[in-house]
């Protein structure tokens, strides 16, 4: 099966728009590794883990909170999971500092969900009215 990104969401009542707005904070900047990186591929993997962690507490709550789930909202984060859940069985358990060559393969599969959650993170903003938040979300000095 071929999951393509989303292209839009419409939050069909306030359940599913605060649904939608922990996801987007959620997703925030979980990608790259933060200060505190040791140099392994697993380190970086760990928040990837946490934002597989917080979709399923999101997805969970959201179903719990509505009568009938919107299909497009649950698309939306089974959609994240199935991308970010690749990098994190080739990563979680590469224990081994990096050298030049395998920090360029991280990078790569890093680069490829990052692109994938730009996506959501612009499908959330622009239905969920947060467009003029988003820039300040995204913090590159962590």
């Amino acid at each position: 099966m071929f999951w393509s990104a989303p292209v839009s969401w419409t939050p069909h009542d306030e359940a599913e728009l605060i649904a939608g707005w922990r996801l987007w904070l959620e997703l925030g900047d979980r990608t790259w590794p933060s200060a505190g990186w040791d140099g392994t591929a697993a380190d970086v993997v760990k928040p990837l883990r946490e934002l597989v962690a917080a979709c399923d507490e999101i997805e969970t709550g959201y179903r719990k909170a509505v009568d009938e789930p919107s299909a497009e909202f649950i698309r939306i984060i089974q959609f994240l999971v199935w991308t970010v859940s690749t990098v994190i069985e080739l990563w979680a358990d590469d224990e081994v500092p990096l050298d030049a060559e395998r920090i360029a393969l991280l990078h790569a599969d890093l680069a490829g969900f990052a692109e994938q959650a730009e996506r959501v993170l612009a499908v959330l903003a622009v239905s969920g009215g947060w467009t003029g938040l988003a820039s300040e979300q995204r913090r590159t000095d962590r």
